[in-house]
């Protein structure tokens, strides 16, 4: 296809395609028959191969490893991206823990690797849009877990020490400063607990609750949510189903007046992306259960001493079972469940609850409730033949 091509609006480059949002990216830019899309990744998965079938020109899948600055160069090259007018960074580089230098400098060099190669071609470039988190607002190692708090951050919350580590979410955001400053405008989108499906993302939530309950209801076992009594209690975390962060990316992306207000001179904008509505795991656990088929009563529905780590991780026979007797995509538990991550978020030590008032203010109203988001996201897994 010829670079200029009159016949779509915008071009949209969505680093993390794969992803639990860059999926959803894909599909609602694609649905509108006005974008072409680029998708990147390390490797593809079912879904993009499924994109690439049914939209032909439209969509183009690039698999490169981001973190290679050669392989960036030669597959991000002229000829590909030189028409993209919008970024969506929707990824990261998960190989070392969370706050430690080793994964500050690999995520900073990654995003770098793409800017070296982008800027310099691009001449229709309009937007960037970064995703980073709720974590951008509490430390895992700085002084700043205050366990009794109740805090709702809003955008403009002070960054927070990390003691020995950094929080890489600040070396990506001084990179965009750096480099974007006066040339093209930005905003980041700062979700919560990301509800989605996907093969590729290693803290999915989602994927690890259907494995949880898929095993539960086949070995008969009690679903018990086992954590803090406080994490069962109340509300620790905002829930931020990919619907919703999707369409704040395009909403942020696509709307000048709305990314780029008053309150900075620097053509960048935070905006915090959550469903909004309040939750607590007590109050959703029972119909979570009755959605996967297996019985939860109040005597074994919450316990302090379950640790999903000890009770599912010798569970990947059990698994490879269910998917067998399904006829699932072939998975292994590993690619869709992480046990200690569902460990850590049920034990949070601080709450991670944000206020959605600018979005609000600014027009975008979508919102979801919590067991709604999870209850369509494991039909999209069982609609995908992932879970049973």
């Amino acid at each position: 296809m010829a670079v200029n091509d009159t016949r779509y609006r915008n071009v949209a480059a969505i680093f993390g395609v794969t992803g639990l949002v860059g999926k959803e990216l894909a599909r609602k830019l694609l649905s509108t028959r006005k974008w072409k899309v680029y998708g990147i990744a390390r490797k593809r998965d079912s879904y993009n191969s499924r994109i690439m079938n049914v939209e032909g020109e439209a969509y183009h899948f690039i698999s490169c490893d981001l973190l290679n600055p050669k392989e960036t160069q030669e597959k991000l090259s002229s000829r590909v991206l030189e028409d993209v007018t919008h970024i969506f960074w929707v990824t990261w580089a998960s190989q070392f823990p969370l706050d430690t230098h080793e994964c500050f400098d690999q995520n900073k060099a990654m995003m770098s690797n793409v800017l070296n190669v982008i800027l310099p071609l691009s001449k229709a470039l309009k937007h960037f849009s970064l995703q980073t988190g709720m974590k951008h607002y509490v430390s895992l190692q700085g002084p700043t877990l205050e366990r009794d708090q109740d805090r709702y951050y809003r955008e403009d919350s002070p960054r927070v020490a990390s003691g020995n580590g950094r929080n890489f979410y600040y070396g990506l955001e001084d990179l965009l400063q750096e480099r974007l400053l006066d040339k093209v405008p930005w905003s980041i989108q700062r979700p919560g607990l990301i509800l989605g499906s996907s093969q590729r993302t290693l803290y999915n939530f989602i994927g690890s609750l259907c494995v949880y309950g898929a095993i539960c209801k086949h070995l008969s076992l009690p679903f018990v949510f086992g954590g803090t009594k406080k994490c069962w209690e109340e509300m620790y975390i905002d829930i931020s189903d990919a619907r919703l962060v999707a369409d704040q990316h395009i909403w942020a992306a696509t709307n000048q007046e709305i990314s780029i207000s008053s309150s900075t001179q620097d053509q960048w904008e935070a905006f915090n992306a959550i469903n909004g509505e309040d939750y607590s795991w007590m109050g959703i656990w029972r119909d979570i259960g009755i959605k996967f088929g297996v019985e939860v009563s109040e005597e074994n529905m919450f316990s302090e001493d379950f640790m999903f780590s000890s009770a599912m991780s010798d569970k990947g026979g059990v698994w490879n079972e269910i998917v067998m007797k399904e006829g699932l995509v072939d998975t292994k538990m590993e690619e869709l469940a992480n046990w200690g991550f569902i460990d850590v978020l049920f034990r949070c030590p601080v709450k991670m609850l944000a206020a959605r008032d600018k979005v609000n203010e600014l027009g975008f109203k979508t919102k979801y409730q919590a067991l709604d988001s999870i209850s369509y996201w494991i039909d999209v897994m069982r609609a995908d033949r992932l879970v049973p």
